[in-house]
């Protein structure tokens, strides 16, 4: 098997095309959030199902801290697993942060109903957001009123998702059988089915986690617990039965991006598309992550595609919304047709990836090394 020449944070060599993967679904939530200035609805949002892209960072993380850490317990503490996890994530929280409170700023500091927000009440926003503290509806620090967990940088509730993940790994699932971990696979995979077709969101997706009204956040709960325990299994049994594609990459990149783009199913039959978003999650994310731990790259081209996505996949996510907060506000406020916000739009995505380029090379790999040498026992 083809691996880079980088390594995980726990010690081993990346997956080429995973890592490309990850890259292509952050470029596609890039999109959908674009998109969703113009979304008269959830129906009519265009690649409507870009949410889909953060299960499959799930399964992903699952599958990498399964692979990254297998064998490696013998000599390391849950301590020093959750202080790798929070060198490996945090520095970049700290950016989003920092564009999160300046975009608000330069927004006016009102919620999105135009009631003015104080800077004190922005800067203990700040503060919980940096530590990860959710805002509940309708708390002090939910500065723009709509809910989410983290107002300032709305993604941020997917890292939340992911803390929890790497704690449930390090200190629970990390020690189970595979058998028992199918077995939770098994009954959570369940429980996102009935609640993908049940109509659990109340329109009939799985575009959860984000806030704690309407049961959202323990419906993320149940989604990340699934996503982790899959990516886990594929970890342990992806090598005894590899399932090889030639030019992988690109067609499991064609798959993810078809899989997020799809127009949303049976408007008024919300089973429709719950029955698509939960295929989706259960069986089409899996196999793309066990075709892609089992395939290699072929050609200079594709590696050099995939490491370049691979690279700020983590990057880009954690600063783009911020940009779109201010995005959506001119588009709202002034009523900017389609045809004008496009190319602004195009420019905040390219804007976006540019910066992440550079916030990867000259911010976060440095910070992250440096933290390593000073606080990691090698």
């Amino acid at each position: 098997m083809t691996v880079t020449q980088s390594r995980t944070e726990g010690g081993k060599p990346r997956f080429d095309i995973l890592d490309g993967l990850r890259g292509v679904a952050a470029l596609m939530v890039l999109v959908y959030h674009f998109f969703e200035a113009y979304a008269p609805s959830v129906y009519g949002q265009r690649v409507n199902h870009g949410y889909l892209a953060v299960h499959f960072f799930f399964i992903l993380s699952g599958f990498v801290l399964g692979y990254a850490y297998e064998g490696r317990w013998d000599r390391m503490s849950v301590g020093e697993f959750i202080k790798r996890r929070v060198i490996r994530l945090h520095p970049m929280v700290v950016i989003g942060v920092l564009l999160g409170v300046i975009a608000y700023l330069v927004q006016g500091s009102v919620m999105w109903d135009g009631t003015a927000v104080p800077l004190t009440t922005v800067l203990l926003a700040a503060l919980a957001t940096l530590f990860l503290i959710p805002a509940s509806p309708g708390s002090q620090i939910d500065v723009r009123g709509f809910g989410e967990l983290f107002p300032l940088n709305g993604p941020f509730w997917s890292l939340f998702l992911e803390y929890i993940g790497s704690i449930l790994y390090g200190l629970i699932l990390r020690r189970l059988s595979t058998k028992a971990l199918g077995i939770i696979a098994l009954v959570t995979g369940a429980g996102v089915a009935l609640y993908a077709v049940g109509n659990g969101s109340g329109f009939g997706h799985l575009g959860i986690g984000w806030t704690m009204a309407e049961g959202y956040l323990w419906a993320g709960l149940l989604c990340m617990t699934f996503s982790f325990t899959m990516g886990m299994l594929i970890s342990r049994v992806s090598h005894k039965r590899p399932l090889r594609v030639r030019g992988a990459f690109w067609w499991c990149a064609l798959v993810l991006v078809t899989m997020v783009s799809v127009p949303h199913f049976g408007e008024g039959q919300e089973w429709i598309n719950g029955l698509y978003d939960a295929l989706c999650v259960l069986l089409v994310s899996p196999l793309l992550v066990w075709i892609g731990a089992s395939s290699s790259l072929t050609d200079r081209h594709s590696e050099a595609v995939a490491h370049f996505w691979g690279h700020i996949s983590y990057p880009v996510y954690m600063i783009h919304y911020p940009s779109m907060y201010l995005f959506y506000n001119w588009v709202w406020s002034n009523e900017i047709p389609y045809a004008k916000g496009l190319p602004v739009g195009i420019g905040i995505i390219v804007a976006n990836i540019l910066l992440a380029y550079l916030l990867y090379r000259y911010y976060d790999v440095p910070t992250r090394a440096h933290l390593s040498r000073r606080l990691v026992k090698h």
